[in-house]
């Protein structure tokens, strides 16, 4: 039985999943976590066939390589010239995230043979799309709800910084309502648009849902939704996969 390490660094957390072949035995969120942070996480679990990484921030290649190799056979650090299971039809793939490349893999686990619109609503939200051939068609990148309230702060003189916990009606009757369901609801129509953009005569996209603030449009959402927290550890462990194997 094959032990295998994938690791999702986002913009204000980590994801750290160990896996006994297509099973997800463990998985550990760090915020702010460094690799020292990582060591703490990984050295308790012993031996580990392989592993990935994932990240959005930019580290030296041969740092990751080496803290990988610590604990792991064999190790990927993935990037848009990575073996892997989904083709890119994206005009700069050096320029494409790997997070969006694993979410986009792990939708066609989750939702195999259906054209997904994939919605990771992290720090920035991304709406991307996966056919079910398996092609990434490319997607769009949006603030996301805390920055969109971060901004309208900032940017003026007389709103002020709110939660986005508390009531969201259809339509704000003061200007903390107001807010937090203009970003919020505002979302959740951008989602419904995107959405609508796919449609055709035989069918519509299939939704896929991850981030950390997905649960803030949830209730909103009409659309049938897929909701999968680990979205992009699935797609990881898929792209490892395909590397073992191949």
């Amino acid at each position: 039985m094959a032990t295998k390490l994938t690791i999702d660094e986002g913009n204000s957390s980590v994801k750290i999943a160990l896996w006994r072949d297509d099973v997800m035995v463990q998985e550990v969120t760090c915020r702010h976590a460094n690799l020292n942070d990582m060591a703490q996480v990984v050295a308790p679990w012993g031996h580990i066939d392989a592993a990935i990484y994932c990240s959005v921030c930019r580290h030296e290649r041969s740092q990751l390589l080496d803290f990988m190799h610590l604990y792991a056979d064999r190790a990927i650090i993935l990037d848009a010239h990575t073996p892997m299971p989904i083709t890119l039809g994206y005009r700069t793939p050096n320029t494409l995230g790997a997070d969006r490349i694993a979410a986009a893999v792990g939708a066609t686990v989750v939702a195999p043979k259906r054209t997904a619109l994939v919605v990771d609503m992290g720090t920035a939200i991304t709406y991307d799309v996966v056919t079910a051939e398996g092609e990434y068609l490319g997607g769009n990148i949006a603030p996301g709800i805390f920055v969109r309230l971060e901004a309208l702060n900032h940017f003026t003189q007389a709103l002020p910084l709110i939660e986005t916990d508390g009531d969201c009606p259809r339509w704000g009757y003061d200007t903390t309502t107001a807010m937090r369901a203009g970003a919020i609801r505002g979302v959740v129509g951008e989602l419904q648009y995107y959405r609508h953009c796919l449609r055709t005569d035989s069918h519509s996209a299939t939704v896929v849902l991850t981030g950390g603030s997905a649960d803030l449009i949830m209730p909103y959402i009409s659309t049938p939704t897929i909701y999968e927290p680990n979205l992009v550890l699935i797609g990881l462990n898929r792209i490892l996969n395909y590397n073992e194997n191949n």
